[in-house]
């Protein structure tokens, strides 16, 4: 009953947040994380432990297939090349300069450690990238782009974490096994996405005139796509994403507008509902993973935090700004035969500045961090499992709050709402 008036308490929190946010102007996951990183240091708020699992069974594929339904598919495809050099290259990228400047900078975190912390902190987050750039009149190729970049995003980092952590157990890292997991990873997800989506395409073609039905069919498909995926050892992210894409292209051809209405209003509710327990909850559990550090290391860890967010930030800016420079001799090199770049797939200085600058971490961070092992294979404790927590809670703190704040103001400063793409 306790736990119940907490949930309760919170859903009321959130949803008086969402309207003092419109009004304030603010970002509303990012007064969500203040507001729950205040309420988590009052002394009657008992503890609420975020399960990873739950995280990745629960809350993953209803926000993952929104996001995959509603995104543009024109600048999608258009975008493709830049979503991929960001998903995947720029993932690893992250992961290899987060692991060198922690080895060198943080006592004791050892080579396998170092990767562990690069892993978990690679990838940017759908829900907070989705989130905070919602309304700020971003045109809608940047915006694709960012979720496209997300979506896909996930499934690198997962590869990166579990080959980390198996080194950091004591296994051997082999390049070539890493490099054959992340395809049949990435190749059976999107195997699975295919398969379900044509499957609920089959099926909703017989029922679409029952609106009921189709919705509750629409709600519980990501889940059991997931899970399906998971089952078999592949991306269950991949798989969302791509039923999400497919469903949506099909949706178009054959949903009468009630039916798109419905669903739309229903679906905006439960991702509304979502990302308000997500990024309090964010803000929630600091007070708990701080009590677990010695009060001396607190101010280090946090300056270590500080200075990997600006890592990733300067790594994440260069190569934008080299697939700006990619893209654009691609598209020169066009009348040669060469590989053929579309005019809209061009990036400009201001959306490479807005891009580079939304790589906000998120709700995937944190649970890939609470989710490292709490021994080794022998039974002694993980090493610095606490000191890695910590610091990856304080850079998606550092990076929702400091990016998510000033992107406004970037923004507005670079007048792009004005522009027309």
């Amino acid at each position: 009953m306790e736990n119940y008036s907490i949930i309760i308490f919170i859903l009321a929190i959130v949803i008086g947040l969402s309207a003092f946010a419109e009004k304030a102007k603010l970002p509303y996951p990012i007064l969500l994380v203040i507001v729950g990183v205040a309420i988590g240091f009052v002394p009657t708020i008992k503890e609420i432990q975020i399960n990873p699992e739950i995280i990745f069974l629960i809350f993953l594929p209803p926000l993952l297939y929104d996001a995959s339904f509603n995104i543009s598919p024109r600048h999608f495809k258009n975008n493709f090349r830049t979503i991929g050099s960001l998903a995947i290259p720029l993932v690893f990228l992250t992961t290899f300069w987060i692991a060198v400047v922690s080895h060198y900078l943080i006592p004791g975190m050892s080579w396998p450690l170092s990767f562990v912390l690069g892993a978990i902190l690679s990838a940017t987050d759908a829900v907070a990238a989705i989130s905070i750039t919602k309304g700020l009149g971003i045109p809608e190729k940047t915006i694709t782009i960012l979720e496209g970049e997300s979506l896909i995003n996930d499934a690198s980092a997962l590869v990166a974490y579990r080959f980390a952590v198996a080194a950091a157990l004591g296994s051997s890292f082999v390049i070539w096994k890493a490099t054959l997991e992340f395809v049949l990873l990435l190749g059976g997800g999107f195997l699975v996405g295919f398969v379900m989506a044509r499957i609920l395409a089959f099926i909703l073609n017989k029922v679409h005139k029952n609106i009921n039905v189709t919705i509750r069919l629409m709600l519980l498909m990501p889940f059991v796509t997931y899970l399906f995926a998971e089952h078999l050892h592949v991306s269950g992210v991949i798989a969302v994403v791509v039923l999400g894409l497919m469903i949506a292209r099909f949706s178009n051809k054959i949903f009468p507008e009630n039916l798109k209405n419905s669903s739309k209003n229903l679906w905006d509710i439960i991702i509304f509902i979502l990302n308000g327990l997500i990024f309090i909850s964010i803000g929630l559990n600091f007070r708990y993973i701080l009590k677990e550090i010695d009060d001396e290391m607190i101010l280090p860890y946090i300056a270590y935090a500080f200075i990997i967010t600006i890592v990733a930030l300067l790594i994440r800016m260069v190569r934008v700004f080299l697939q700006k420079i990619n893209l654009q001799k691609a598209f020169q090199n066009n009348a040669k035969g060469k590989i053929k770049v579309n005019e809209h797939a061009l990036l400009d200085t201001k959306n490479s500045i807005i891009l580079s600058w939304s790589g906000m971490r998120g709700i995937v961070s944190l649970a890939i961090a609470l989710g490292l092992p709490t021994f080794l294979d022998d039974g002694t404790p993980f090493p610095q499992r606490n000191a890695i927590i910590f610091i990856s809670v304080a850079v998606v703190l550092l990076t929702l709050i400091g990016q998510g704040l000033t992107l406004p103001w970037i923004v507005k400063k670079l007048n792009i709402q004005k522009e027309k793409h």
